[in-house]
């Protein structure tokens, strides 16, 4: 299996990329969360200008953030950059939205957004819609500016069948958050499979996760501080998804057991909001996908870090990369926020 990293956008996140580089790494992504983290698309730039050979995605962004033309442009833009590259993952904007208090957009209209990036990162022209006024609009001068001549991968952020089926019809690749269940995978699988034109068309699948592994010499606690801290932040992201009122949060808190529940009642009491607090999401958001503060490390459960992040000794992670590539995953992304040039190093060496 290929590895890679995805980190936020901030100053000097180029020299990380160096490093991501020199290890080895297949990709280097930056998330787009805009009231959170730095700009993606400048700090992508700079990364393309350090590096020669390491792809670079966005993951992910929006139709609910940037309009067709604004995003077509910056990823073509990078391609200009780093021609052959360039990851566009698209999704609908779960938490990117939810951070500004806001729904995410429907899959019909990331679907739209998906067909008229790829048309015109080709070069291609589309119909642009504003209201009831509708053009077609195209790049008027590629050349030095922009790049539509290398392709752009293409990626959808999907959790379930909607946005797999999504996936197919436009022939994409897909991308996940914290979905280590093999069975799920084949399920999106599937569903990507039903609705593609082509159904044997290659593409890639990649899964995003922290990783933790354990110090067998010390008899490492896999649900001790360490661990902890090393997969918080995805446990605490999921966390502040359960404690939205949204239909969609709703239904995914009802899957949640009796202690999962208690622990999202525990995050929005210590964050002093409710779940129905109109201005929740500048409570809950703030360092997310951050280094957890420790007295935050109660909410870690052993069942959620179980669920989302990979923890356990080499041979054990081994064995579950081994059982997670069955299911068609072709790349593993770490999100890592102990010591990210440490955590890139010991994911290189256990997928070598």
């Amino acid at each position: 299996m290929r590895a890679g990293v995805v980190v936020t956008a901030s100053p000097g996140v180029e020299d990380l990329a160096v490093q991501a580089e020199e290890l080895g790494l297949h990709s280097f992504w930056l998330n787009d969360t805009p009231m959170v983290h730095g700009d993606p698309f400048i700090a992508l730039g700079l990364c393309a200008k350090a590096t020669s050979r390491i792809k670079l995605g966005i993951g992910v962004t929006s139709p609910a953030l940037r309009s067709a033309p604004a995003a077509a442009s910056a990823f073509a833009s990078l391609n200009a950059l780093a021609p052959g590259r360039i990851i566009c993952g698209i999704g609908t904007g779960n938490t990117a939205r939810r951070t500004l208090g806001m729904r995410p957009t429907t899959a019909a209209t990331m679907e739209n957004f998906t067909a008229a990036l790829q048309d015109l990162c080709a070069g291609r022209t589309i119909e642009y819609r504003e209201g009831d006024r509708v053009r077609n609009v195209r790049f008027l001068h590629t050349g030095a500016h922009v790049n539509t001549s290398d392709p752009i991968e293409f990626v959808v952020a999907a959790l379930g069948p909607k946005a797999a089926a999504v996936a197919g019809r436009r022939g994409t690749g897909l991308i996940s958050f914290g979905l280590l269940d093999p069975t799920a995978w084949q399920a999106l699988h599937d569903a990507r499979r039903h609705a593609a034109h082509d159904p044997d068309s290659p593409t890639d699948s990649y899964l995003v996760t922290a990783l933790h592994i354990l110090d067998e010499d010390e008899n490492e606690d896999p649900h001790g501080d360490a661990a902890r801290d090393a997969t918080g932040h995805l446990v605490l992201s999921m966390l502040a998804f359960a404690a939205d009122t949204a239909a969609d949060a709703r239904a995914f808190a009802e899957q949640l057991g009796p202690e999962e529940r208690e622990a999202v009642r525990r995050l929005l009491d210590r964050r002093g909001t409710t779940a129905t607090a109109p201005d929740r999401h500048t409570k809950l958001y703030p360092n997310y996908l951050e280094r957890i503060a420790p007295e935050d490390r109660d909410l870690i459960l052993p069942s959620l870090m179980n669920t989302l992040a990979l923890v356990g000794t080499r041979d054990d992670l081994r064995a579950r990369i081994t059982t997670l590539e069955q299911a068609g995953i072709d790349e593993l992304l770490i999100q890592p926020v102990i010591d990210p040039p440490s955590e890139m190093a010991q994911l290189a060496k256990l997928l070598t």
